[in-house]
């Protein structure tokens, strides 16, 4: 296929080419005229799995002929056979290894790290370690390096990297990935030198930004039948600009660096690399402007020079670039999903190419408005899966007892039960959930199973409860135990909960193709657990979901072929009609360098490590790839993100600022169309998202049917249905109440009924026994009363030094209390009627006191703030209300008798006691107010005003939402509006 040459055969597929197209149809021309099975003879290696798949696919596209044997460089040595190289030590069995070297250094000298860091520091490690033997470093050279440093840091760290010297010493008995690379490589190039193949191999696509990676190239091209193709190579640029891009230093963020390195290591000039043949760029004159904006900043000032020559280029160079910058993240993702859409609609292939998954997510949110699914070639992070999710939540069972919400996001969860009877199953665990809602602890334990299943009645309790005792009850082991048995009782209990009650039920856990991922990454970690350390449940739940984290399932759906979602990588392999560059903000694209807690920039210059700015080097390559792939471009970007304002990518900004300076060569004026067609987009999604006013809710007063109306309230509600009617009707005539919260919390409420029942054993405890009402009792009884009724330590501790605050004030005032009465009744009920409406008042007192004369002392606790008299006479009732019963009705076992007073406790931070208005408004004057209430509320005509007279303008209420709260205000006149049926 190649003649001989002089030099290494290196060949330059221009910037913006399709390169596995153009790759393909080079082959062809050039064994056009050749026997089929010449090009049956040819070995093509290729950097990427999905770059040998466009290959085959194009070649599929027909006539039928022999094909070139395709490879990916990574597996190099499986297709030529070395045998006497070992096969490459599993890398999770290796990164196991060292979290066990890591965990015995800190069990030696804790003060090197926290013992948290352990997982982190053994992961840095193992990637230190590939990037080590990927590039030929060996630990001496790491260790050699002078830093001068005299805190002491660098020997820690050296420390630490001292691990590392026995994988080396061994690295050929027991090879890493990246070490078995090399030394086939290595081989290979020993081998090739006496002896090359007598059949051509094209090395295609790779940048040779690994070391190992570009020895091969080195190799290949010097072979008599070799040669490299190299993806987006500048022809544009001159070779001064070229000499320059010799210290990685200063150079390494260059999108053709990585080129002039592999010319170094040859020893050869930019001109050996010639063209594909038959191959031209998209647009030439695009090209020599991006070139020309990229130069490396020593030669910045070239524009100057350089600049106006682009001036016949500009117009044509920048007609199809749309530059967008929307005012937030959200508008850049409408005006991308509008822009794939019409896309389709006029029949064209579209692709959005970005690294900020958050935005291609939004993207694909706008865009299944109009039922387009992208096809999406990250996929999604297996830890996000079905399956991923599902086994990262059996995981927790391992480390401690569930909490509610654990227990009922595993039930609820679509694995669960996958193979059994899933309906049943469902009603149950909405049972469940309801029971545990009302009644249920923070943790609900077999107790709590039993006490609920004694309410059920259902033909599928049985066998269902058996499978929830056994598989989520007491299966917490938080101890150190060997990883292999963590493991195999993570599977074992994984399976058992999906299969559900019936044992023989098929397990579909792992189906699909996130399941059988799932299933490859689990039996990966039991294969090679015995090669890790005994350690905690909650240490390998975080171990497993790191492990879970660095893989990826693509999404089972049937994507738009049409529309495309690639990482910046895809540029290089793919085509299409447009192309729309997105998030082009730094700290997206280009990504900040990751922080290296090992070697600092220079060291690892010294050290021969790749620099932090190589990732900006490759994603400035595929920027650079591209803008120029198509001719019609978008660039987007959002202004700001979230509540920070944004700052361009620096390849943008030297776009941008070269056509800004280049005025009189009209860039300044393409600049400026260029941001008119993005605000154009950005009006166009403006309009689509205007929405026509529409008219705000009214202030409801719903009037329901009289029948419909309630016949009964509390005390405490008469107050609601002075405040907020609305709430009353919601409530009685709807029927609708709050759901409780998913897991019970220390509350107010909770606090006020622990109050309530601690008071009454107090008071109850020393009726007989005086000298026992003391600050001491009351503190001692608090400690016994919480530990029984309050799970959480941190309000237990809270509540008890609430009370501990107020113990002596509550002795001294109860003294006093004692003095003018006796404890007689506590949480008594009373009712009466309230004539002639058939309505009932109920009402529950906290205590009730009775002098020698035979009158009631009627006492109220409240945890807040008690209400004033004031606001007793006009809203906050329930003292006036229980006064009143108890002279009409009585409480309990009480006869109805005279109210002698009636008194709010309040037992805040800073206690009083407040008493009811009764000389005011004496309880003749209150039942009288109550049947006006009544009555009022039985009139035909009556509706229920929503948020009438509020404690304040801003205080929740339940129905808020109901009531369509904001779309009015209390400043609103009423809508009055007949409701039910009349």
């Amino acid at each position: 296929m190649f003649d001989p040459l002089d030099t290494p055969r290196i060949f330059g597929m221009p910037l913006g080419a399709d390169f596995p197209r153009e790759l393909v149809r080079g082959l062809l021309d050039a064994y056009a005229e050749k026997p089929p099975e010449a090009l049956a003879r040819v070995h093509l290696v290729v950097n990427t799995r999905r770059m040998a798949r466009r290959i085959r696919a194009l070649f599929d596209q027909g006539p039928a002929r022999l094909l070139p044997r395709i490879s990916l460089v990574t597996d190099f040595g499986e297709v030529l056979g070395l045998t006497h190289i070992p096969e490459p030590v599993p890398p999770l069995r290796r990164r196991l290894e060292l979290i066990t070297l890591v965990s015995a250094l800190l069990d030696r000298e804790p003060d090197l790290a926290p013992r948290a860091a352990l997982y982190d520091l053994s992961d840095s490690l193992a990637q230190l370690m590939d990037e080590m033997h990927g590039e030929g470093v060996v630990p001496d050279d790491i260790t050699r390096i002078d830093t001068g440093d005299q805190s002491g840091h660098w020997a820690r760290i050296k420390t630490f990297l001292g691990i590392l010297g026995p994988y080396f010493e061994a690295s050929s008995d027991a090879p890493d990935v990246e070490t078995r690379q090399r030394l086939v490589i290595e081989t290979y190039a020993r081998l090739w030198q006496d002896q090359p193949p007598d059949h051509p191999i094209i090395l295609a696509g790779s940048t040779g930004s690994r070391g190992a990676t570009r020895l091969l190239m080195k190799t290949v091209a010097q072979l008599p039948q070799g040669a490299v193709v190299l993806p987006g190579f500048d022809a544009d640029q001159p070779d001064h600009v070229w000499d320059k891009l010799t210290d990685p230093r200063t150079s390494e963020e260059h999108p053709q660096y990585r080129f002039a390195q592999l010319l170094s290591d040859l020893g050869a000039a930019p001109a050996i690399i010639r063209a594909w043949p038959g191959t031209e760029p998209v647009s030439p004159e695009r090209n020599r402007l991006v070139s020309l904006a990229l130069r490396p900043a020593p030669v910045t000032d070239e524009w100057l020079s350089h600049g106006p020559a682009l001036a016949p280029d500009i117009t044509s160079a920048t007609a199809g670039i749309t530059l967008l910058e929307a005012p937030s993240a959200r508008l850049e993702a409408l005006c991308i999903a509008m822009r794939l859409r019409e896309a389709v609609e006029n029949g064209q292939t579209a692709a959005l190419i970005t690294p900020d998954r958050t935005l291609t997510r939004r993207v694909a949110s706008a865009l299944d408005r109009w039922g387009i699914r992208p096809d999406d070639s990250a996929g999604v992070p297996l830890h996000h899966s079905a399956p991923g999710r599902f086994l990262r939540h059996v995981a927790e069972i391992l480390n401690a007892p569930l909490d509610v919400a654990q227990l009922l996001t595993l039930l609820k969860h679509p694995l669960t039960n996958m193979a059994g009877e899933r309906g049943p199953h469902l009603r149950l665990t909405r049972e469940l959930e309801l029971f545990l809602r009302r009644q249920g602890p923070p943790e609900p334990d077999l107790a709590t199973l039993q006490t609920w299943a004694a309410t059920i009645e259902d033909p599928y309790i049985g066998p269902w409860l058996d499978w929830l005792r056994s598989c989520f009850f007491d299966n917490a082991n938080p101890e150190a135990r060997p990883l292999t048995e963590i493991v195999t009782a993570h599977i074992a209990l994984s399976e058992a909960i999906s299969r559900g009650p019936d044992a023989d039920a098929p397990l579909r856990l792992w189906d699909e193709g996130a399941g059988r991922e799932a299933h490859k990454c689990v039996s990966d970690i039991a294969e090679n657990a015995e090669h890790g350390q005994a350690m905690r449940a909650l240490d390998y739940i975080n171990l497993f979901h790191a492990i879970l984290s660095r893989e990826t399932v693509r999404a089972q759906t049937d994507p738009d072929p049409r529309v495309l979602i690639w990482g910046t990588l895809e540029a290089r392999v793919q085509g299409a009609d447009l192309l729309i560059l997105s998030g082009l903000n730094e700290g997206t694209w280009p990504e900040a360098p990751p922080r290296d807690p090992w070697l600092n920039r220079d060291m690892r210059h010294q050290a021969g490590l790749l620099l932090p700015e190589r990732r900006i080097g490759l994603s400035a390559h595929d920027f650079q790839q591209a803008v120029t792939a198509t001719p019609t471009v978008w660039i987007t970007r959002a202004i700001r993100s979230d509540d920070a304002q944004t700052v361009p990518s620096r390849w943008l900004n030297r776009l941008t600022n070269l056509l800004q300076g280049l005025k009189e060569e009209g860039g300044a004026a393409a600049l400026a169309e260029m941001k008119q067609r993005g605000r154009d987009a950005l009006a166009l999604a403006e309009t689509f998202e205007a929405v026509a006013p529409t008219p705000s809710a009214r202030r409801p007063a719903p009037i329901p049917p009289v029948e419909t109306r309630p016949r009964e309230l509390s005390v405490t509600r008469i107050e609601k249905l002075i405040r907020d009617p609305y709430a009353i009707y919601a409530d009685k005539i709807l029927r609708l109440r709050p759901l409780d919260p998913l897991m019970k919390l220390p509350d107010a409420r909770l606090r006020g009924e622990v109050l309530h029942d601690l008071l009454e054993h107090v008071i109850k405890d020393t009726l007989d026994d005086p000298d026992n009402l003391t600050p001491a009792y009351l503190t001692q009884k608090t400690v016994s009363v919480l530990d029984q009724t309050v799970p959480w330590g941190e309000a237990r501790a809270l509540w008890f030094a609430r009370i501990a605050r107020i113990a002596e004030w509550f002795i001294e005032t109860e003294a006093g209390r004692r003095a003018l009465a006796r404890p007689t009744a506590f949480e008594q009920m009373a009712k009466a009627r309230v004539e002639p409406h058939a309505f009932t008042l109920t009402a529950k007192a906290d205590r009730i006191d009775i002098d020698a004369a035979g009158g009631l002392h009627i006492y109220d606790y409240k945890t807040g703030a008690p209400p004033s008299p004031k606001a007793q006479k006009a809203f906050e009732k329930q003292l006036l209300l229980e006064a009143a019963l108890a002279e009409r009705a009585g409480f309990g076992n009480l006869a109805p008798g005279p109210v002698a007073r009636a008194v709010f406790i309040g037992l805040t931070g800073d206690p009083c006691e407040v008493p009811a208005p009764l000389d005011e408004v004496p309880t003749g004057q209150t039942w009288a107010e109550l049947k006006d209430l009544v009555a009022r509320y039985m009139d035909p005509g009556q509706g229920y005003l929503s948020r009438r007279a509020m404690k304040t303008k801003d205080m929740p209420g339940d129905y808020d939402q109901l009531a369509r709260f904001g779309e009015w205000d209390i400043t609103d006149d009423a809508d009055p509006e007949k409701v039910g049926r009349w």
